[in-house]
């Protein structure tokens, strides 16, 4: 890819701000503090190295941790994971519906893919699709691709109209986030072609998926796009390496090698399965809690909308199980749903958030919770 067309590309999102041969795109949604805490950044460091002639891009990467991140990218990184995701899915020409945010990795990806590509781009708001008024798409719909996070996906199959449009796309690329198994068993049923993927900003969106006809057949392991390789260190985290690993976080420089995610993984079989966030292994009494683990109990049974559960700090053991949730009573018994944890496992805290902070990719904001916690409610939950 050009880089005078990828940096036309960028202005033409309305994000960018240009500081010397760097390109910052810009959360529009960031708060007053993270506002000042970029403008901080937006310097360009005395003696800066010739290789700045790469990494050029800064696209925003958050994280659990919360603060404001760039991971730096160009031309060469992004064209990469296009070409990857080309070789893996097996698609000559990508025409991407986008209802992600331009300043998101996968809402500028879907542009880069069909520019890249010689594909169609059609921006579409999520609000219109998610009230049911799907696009007329150019051409055959089967030669369509969306790519959509899984509250997006839920929201969509309880519309019979938007379930039939999904239904006849070429693929639906699932990620920012872990799927839990009632969402992929309704997909299935549906006979939604669906990619379950992985892959965050510092990795230019996607380095690993499931393709649809393995999905539909039952299969759940990721498997690697050809321009990525996986691996896993000692303590199980993720690590990344390929092309496409971004030349570092601003204003770092980063030479080859692995980029080590937050992530647990392992592989199986042929493939890969996420396990979860490392800091979401809660230690409470001195025994480990997966997060994950019980959160998808919750989800599996639609006791709310979404929910998150983190560990917060607790004077008596170490740290609490806490869940936190929209407001609102819920759809199921949540005891019902956690019956199959160990007692350590449940949760002993529950805190229900009247505003549920969610960015313009429809991702939950995990800091922003971890900030409400100071609002936690009486414990409800047993030992």
């Amino acid at each position: 890819m050009e880089r005078a067309r990828l940096k036309a590309l960028v202005e033409e999102t309305g994000c960018a701000r240009a500081v010397g041969r760097m390109r910052f795109v810009l959360d529009p949604g960031w708060g007053p503090e993270a506002r000042r805490e970029a403008e901080a950044l937006l310097t360009l460091p005395d003696g800066r190295p010739p290789e700045e002639e790469r990494g050029w891009l800064a696209l925003p990467t958050g994280g659990s941790g919360g603060g404001v991140k760039w991971a730096r990218h160009d031309e060469a990184t992004l064209a990469a994971a296009v070409a990857g995701l080309r070789a893996h899915f097996g698609i000559e020409s990508i025409n991407a519906v986008d209802v992600l945010p331009a300043y998101h990795v996968s809402g500028l990806m879907a542009r880069v893919r069909a520019e890249v590509s010689k594909g169609m781009h059609l921006p579409w708001a999520w609000k219109r699709l998610e009230a049911g008024d799907c696009p007329e798409l150019p051409g055959r719909p089967d030669g369509w691709v969306l790519s959509l996070v899984p509250t997006q996906l839920q929201r969509l199959l309880r519309q019979p109209a938007a379930t039939g449009w999904l239904r006849r796309l070429r693929v639906v690329f699932l990620g920012g986030g872990p799927a839990w198994p009632d969402l992929l068993r309704r997909a299935r049923e549906e006979g939604l072609r669906l990619a379950p993927s992985y892959g965050m900003t510092e990795t230019a969106a996607m380095v690993a998926a499931v393709r649809p006809e393995e999905f539909l057949a039952g299969r759940e392991e990721l498997r690697p796009l050809p321009h990525a390789e996986l691996a896993a260190d000692g303590e199980g985290r993720l690590r990344v390496s390929g092309a496409s690993v971004c030349r570092g976080l601003w204003p770092e420089w980063r030479g080859e090698g692995c980029w080590t995610t937050g992530d647990r993984a392992e592989a199986r079989g042929e493939g890969w399965v996420i396990l979860g966030r490392a800091d979401q292994v809660i230690i409470t009494g001195g025994r480990k809690v997966d997060a994950a683990r019980v959160e998808a109990a919750l989800r599996g049974a639609g006791v709310w909308d979404d929910v998150v559960v983190l560990g917060v700090p607790d004077p008596e053991w170490g740290e609490s199980v806490v869940v936190f949730h929209p407001a609102g009573a819920p759809r199921v018994d949540p005891a019902a749903a956690l019956a199959g944890l160990a007692a350590w496992e449940r949760p002993r805290r529950w805190v229900a958030v009247e505003r549920w902070p969610r960015n313009a990719a429809g991702k939950v904001d995990r800091a922003a919770l971890r900030q409400h916690g100071a609002t936690l409610a009486a414990p409800r939950g047993g030992d």
